[in-house]
């Protein structure tokens, strides 16, 4: 045959696409030091509770752990994307992830003075709550100035092996080194960890926001933007109707004993299925890359996650419930690929850190919020009725929302509007 060749299909993959980690240098860096580091980072996080407990013997102590990271987390988000709005974004990731890394090594001298006090705990807690709130959005903004549209996919997939292979073997990891070793020591590999990702920031070149005229960026000029954005709001109203209405994991522990006769082990079984089907969807994410309607494929995703959870609330087979919180593990990673790509794309750059700080507020209180929900709804009613009726009433809001606004379904990735 003679004429001009056909153009070559796009490869189809299976695994998680590593072509962002092979095209910049940049992102390369940046993903391995980031992996280091949330290796880090959630070792410290299982060490500082492990910690309080030792000193107060409270569970509710520990529980309060969690309150003074979310509170500067969700202060803070905000204006930590209207900085990254405002400054270089490198500056800002480097400076935070240095207060970071200098936070831990004075948990590390504490404990090797033995100094425990739990006021220090809940005080470094809070103020890396604060580093993370201004790390966050600078480190998201900065990946579409280093990667095509067409590879944001694959970076937000990459992304999310990060954060879920860090949330699995970092405790893990942390429970032994304690044991072994104590807490100095746990906190000290935290230290050291940090190294590649400051270096990887130190190596980045100077970004600033395009279109950035001096000032302070404002809150309410993103929050303004954000109301004229009906695709950009969508993707935060799917992800609260999925986090809000149907997050069941403040029930394990009732569950685990209620439904499984079982014991702590199972509660852990429990907690980790999610995680399970989050890191197969990250490590078995080749074909996101050939979707172009994002708002459709969140949507779809969403919808799997609310009835996947659903279904759970049937069960009365730990294994089988198992596999429905993977199920729904796995789709829940698939919306956040898709919904921080879209976040990325669809928004100016002059605007990317105060929408990403929006994201970072959704992303920390959602979740927090629907374990309070499903408490309440259990304590009125049962867990069954709380976690099925929450899994069908993010199925029944999803829909209301994509009625509403009709346009999302339609988004398509090759001209982004937000």
């Amino acid at each position: 045959m003679t004429g001009t060749a056909s153009p070559a299909r796009p490869k189809r993959r299976i695994f998680a696409d590593l072509t962002p980690l092979r095209t910049s240098a940049d992102y390369r860096r940046l993903w391995v030091g980031g992996t280091i580091s949330w290796m880090g980072q959630a070792m410290t996080a299982l060490a500082i509770s492990l910690q309080v407990y030792e000193i107060t013997g409270s569970s509710f102590s520990v529980g309060l752990v969690g309150l003074f990271s979310l509170v500067p987390l969700v202060a803070f988000g905000l204006y930590g994307g209207a900085i990254a709005d405002t400054v270089d974004r490198r500056k800002l990731g480097l400076h935070s992830q240095t207060g970071l890394a200098v936070l831990s090594v004075g948990l590390a001298a504490a404990a090797l003075l033995d100094y425990h006090r739990v006021w220090l705990l809940y005080t470094v807690v809070a103020l890396q709550a604060v580093c993370g709130a201004l790390n966050g959005p600078a480190r998201s903004a900065m990946i579409p100035k280093l990667l095509p549209p067409e590879q944001l996919p694959a970076a937000n997939a990459l992304g999310s092996v990060t954060m879920t292979s860090g949330a699995m073997l970092g405790p893990v990891l942390g429970g032994v080194i304690v044991g072994w070793w104590g807490y100095q020591a746990a906190y000290l590999i935290d230290v050291v960890t940090f190294a590649a990702a400051l270096y990887a920031m130190w190596r980045l070149p100077s970004m600033l926001p395009e279109g950035r005229k001096g000032g302070r960026a404002s809150v309410l000029d993103g929050l303004r933007f954000l109301g004229t954005r009906p695709n950009i709001r969508m993707t935060f109203f799917s992800d609260l109707a999925a986090m809000v209405l149907a997050q069941p994991k403040a029930l394990f522990p009732a569950i685990a004993v209620l439904w499984y006769g079982g014991d702590a082990k199972t509660v852990g079984l429990l907690v980790a299925a999610p995680a399970v089907g989050a890191l197969l969807g990250g490590l078995f994410s080749g074909w996101q890359g050939r979707i172009r309607r994002h708002g459709l494929a969140i949507l779809l995703s969403v919808g799997a996650w609310g009835l996947a959870i659903a279904v759970f609330g049937l069960t009365r087979n730990l294994w089988l419930g198992l596999l429905f919180l993977a199920v729904a593990g796995w789709a829940d990673t698939i919306s956040m690929v898709f919904r921080s790509t879209m976040l990325q794309a669809a928004t100016p750059d002059g605007m990317r850190g105060r929408l990403q700080g929006v994201f970072i507020v959704v992303v920390a209180g959602g979740p927090r919020l629907g374990d309070f929900l499903a408490g309440t709804v259990a304590d009125l009613t049962s867990p069954a009725a709380a976690i099925t009726g929450g899994g069908l009433a993010c199925a029944l809001v999803l829909t209301l929302l994509a009625a509403r606004w009709r346009s999302f379904a339609r988004y398509d990735a090759r001209t982004p509007e937000a």
